[in-house]
């Protein structure tokens, strides 16, 4: 008996939304070099242009952040290191730091933060002292963001509230419209399309102009969001997650952002000059398995995602 050829499975199609489309339009995703490894070839998943943020842990060689920039690079993708300053130890680490993105990976963007990591290991404090060093203005680093919290700060505002937060970005827009940098706000990720909104319309009203991108979780199991949701200070809306998580029919199906990227889209739509400009993921679950969800809610299978900020 002749065998026949096993067929391949057929991909579910998920209908697109206009909308949406528009709003995932030059997406952005954050590797780290340990995640990185575990993907033969970012062509096969990220469109050619995406920008790269390269996540810098406490405790990565400098070495490895390098490689997997000049990796990235070298396929066709716009790379934004991490540039934590808490975990740099002075004038001499940071130009080191720079001289080797820029020569060996031809970075000239970064990701400027305080970091994660309760005692400074020398001179640097926060993301502002980075940004008057000037070192980067002088290496020629001309696209610089910074991050924001939609829901608040611990590490900033230890009582909670967003006094030390909102203070930052307005030091920060007021850097902006000084110098010849091109800046923009990368946030931590929510759950919650209306506090988003709420928070993306008060940074506006405050009279910062900067662009938002906003951080959304990428498709993963529930106990993972949680673990990571509690580890990185996720406030209100964490209560989405426990929600489903008392529904023992959601429990065991993975999470995905439909919700809050669809209600995002929509408001973007009916309101064109919304502060929020990119989406920006936390590829939770993975990457390749954030990258096909976004590409499929986003119809970007065949468009190279452009240069755009």
């Amino acid at each position: 008996m002749a065998l026949l050829p096993f067929r391949k499975k057929t991909e579910e199609k998920v209908t697109t939304d206009p909308k949406v489309e528009s709003f995932l339009q030059d997406f952005s995703i954050e590797v780290m070099p340990r995640t990185a490894e575990k993907v033969e070839n970012f062509r096969d998943h990220l469109p050619q242009g995406t920008r790269v943020y390269v996540a810098h842990i406490e405790g990565t060689p400098i070495e490895d952040m390098v490689a997997t920039a000049k990796r990235l690079a070298a396929d066709g993708y716009q790379v934004m290191p991490h540039f934590p300053a808490r975990i740099i130890k002075d004038d001499a680490t940071l130009t080191d730091w720079i001289a080797r993105y820029q020569g060996e990976a031809g970075v000239d963007q970064a990701l400027l933060l305080a970091g994660g990591v309760a005692e400074p290991h020398g001179k640097f404090d926060s993301s502002m002292q980075l940004l008057e060093s000037g070192l980067f203005d002088k290496a020629g680093f001309k696209r610089l963001h910074v991050a924001g919290h939609p829901e608040g700060n611990r590490d900033i505002d230890p009582k909670g509230g967003v006094v030390n937060v909102e203070s930052a970005l307005k030091w920060k827009n007021d850097f902006n419209s000084r110098t010849d940098a091109e800046m923009a706000i990368v946030t931590q990720f929510a759950f919650e399309a209306a506090p988003i909104i709420k928070w993306a319309d008060q940074v506006q009203a405050s009279g910062i102009n900067l662009p938002i991108h906003i951080g959304i979780a990428g498709p993963a199991k529930l106990q993972t969001l949680i673990k990571f949701a509690i580890a990185c200070g996720v406030g209100p809306s964490l209560k989405v997650l426990q929600k489903r998580a008392m529904d023992v029919t959601k429990l065991v199906m993975p999470y995905e952002p439909d919700d809050v990227i669809n209600a995002l889209a929509a408001h973007k739509a009916a309101n064109p000059d919304f502060a929020i400009s990119h989406v920006h993921f936390f590829p939770l679950g993975g990457i390749k398995t954030n990258a096909a969800w976004t590409m499929s809610r986003g119809g970007l299978a065949a468009q190279p995602a452009s240069a755009s900020a």
